[in-house]
């Protein structure tokens, strides 16, 4: 049985500037959630209120009452729940975008499927969300609404290539694609002004001089590139390649572009649409960096240093080689924001973060545990090096002059020597962190007392 609620049918005031095109923001957005946990559901609805969406939705519990949705009501959009033993490969995938037609389709994945369904989003083009992080939820949302926005305008742009010569030069004015023509050895024939724009040029003279022997596009990748699009002319799907501009600097591009032929139907060379993506990608690093990164620290969070122990136990059990976690409580957190007032306090937990990253390798991860606690997992690490690890933390702090001083109590744990999941490995140095500060005098710590 399927049930549906509606929320909204109007759009949010316009909140872009009028010489702009309206956003997808500008007008309701109707979803079609297939899941099976209505928390999970109105999870999503908050979210997207909180992004600011006008949403009506319906939901239903599994793949054949979306099928039936589907036939008798358009949407804008629709998340799903990732049932890992039901989407066996990217088979299976392309059925479900198949049956959704040109719907936007993003998954609601569990943390523990993320790694293996990142592989089968990356190949078959799908959005998906981790169910620990559902505040991304939005800025996914917008990213495949704009997707479906941009192949729609990129399909529009190589129908009019095809058709219409007048057309296609009405295209070459447009600032918001790169256009070029190569012929059958890759050597640039013609850009427009865009192009230039994109790659610093001033003038196509300029660039076609710069063009020796065909250096240029060999350069870009721009033969290999569209090979990749035009090899499957089934395919039609854009890809991304990374461009060097004249001053040096890197322009992140996306391409779509057809081999052109003469009419002998002899391969005479190809034409390409490019869209400046660099500034989308590096907000989207910036997000995906926010998410992981305790806001105060600077180190990981709780979501990232779960993510980590996740990783270095697979690996563990790969490559049969040890890792541990130190575990660390600031001591006399509540004393100090009473006499020092919190800004001491939260100066305190950044002065001992900095001393985490100051012990870590590159390879290791200091994060906020949360509160007053830290970890720092030490991969290739046994527990007698991981308490050098330790004692340079203690030394450290003791080298501090700053006021109030500080110490810390210490619980470390290895795996698999002394756990056998994520969970026992936390409980275990947990365990071995209050023992330490139940003792007195504290062990290397006996003479510094905090404030």
């Amino acid at each position: 049985m399927s049930h549906s609620t509606k929320s909204g049918d109007q759009s949010y005031l316009e909140t872009v500037r009028p010489e702009r095109a309206p956003s997808h923001r500008s007008r309701p957005l109707r979803v079609l959630f297939v899941h099976r946990d209505p928390q999970a559901i109105d999870s999503c609805l908050q979210e997207l209120k909180k992004g600011q969406f006008i949403v009506s939705h319906d939901s239903v519990l599994n793949w054949t009452q979306c099928t039936e949705h589907l036939r008798s009501q358009p949407y804008d959009l629709i998340v799903a729940e990732y049932l890992g033993r039901s989407f066996k490969g990217p088979g299976a995938l392309q059925l479900f975008r198949q049956a959704a037609r040109e719907i936007p389709l993003i998954f609601l994945v569990a943390g523990m499927a993320s790694e293996a369904f990142a592989v089968l989003a990356a190949q078959d083009a799908f959005e998906y969300v981790q169910r620990e992080h559902i505040a991304q939820l939005p800025m996914g949302v917008r990213r495949a609404l704009n997707e479906k926005k941009l192949r729609s305008d990129l399909a529009e742009a190589e129908k009019t290539l095809r058709h219409s010569q007048s057309l296609y030069r009405a295209l070459l004015e447009n600032p918001a694609y790169g256009i070029c023509r190569c012929d059958a050895a890759g050597k640039l024939l013609d850009v427009n002004r865009a192009f230039l724009t994109m790659l610093g040029y001033d003038s196509n003279e300029e660039l076609l001089a710069a063009n020796r022997e065909s250096e240029l596009a060999l350069d870009l990748g721009l033969r290999m590139s569209l090979a990749g699009v035009s090899r499957d002319p089934a395919r039609g799907e854009p890809i991304e390649v990374e461009w060097k501009r004249k001053n040096g600097t890197i322009l992140k591009a996306r391409l779509s572009g057809r081999d052109a032929f003469d009419e002998h139907g002899n391969f005479n060379g190809c034409e390409i649409i490019a869209v400046d993506i660099t500034e989308q990608r590096r907000l989207e690093a910036q997000l995906r960096l926010q998410a992981s990164t305790d806001s105060l620290t600077g180190l990981a969070n709780h979501g990232r240093l779960l993510d980590v122990l996740h990783a270095e136990v697979s690996r563990s059990k790969r490559t049969r080689r040890e890792f541990s976690i130190v575990l660390l409580d600031l001591d006399g957190l509540k004393n100090i924001n009473d006499q020092f007032g919190h800004l001491a306090g939260n100066r305190s937990l950044c002065r001992l973060a900095q001393i985490l990253k100051d012990c870590c390798r590159s390879i290791d991860t200091a994060a906020r545990h949360g509160g007053d606690e830290f970890a720092v997992v030490l991969p290739e690490t046994g527990a007698a090096a991981a308490a050098l690890v330790a004692r340079r933390i203690f030394e450290l702090l003791e080298a501090e002059a700053e006021q109030p001083l500080l110490s810390v109590s210490v619980g470390i744990a290895s795996y698999p020597a002394d756990a056998d999941g994520i969970g026992t490995l936390l409980q275990t140095a947990d365990k071995a962190l209050y023992a330490m500060k139940s003792q007195n005098p504290r062990p290397l710590l006996a003479a510094r007392q905090s404030a």
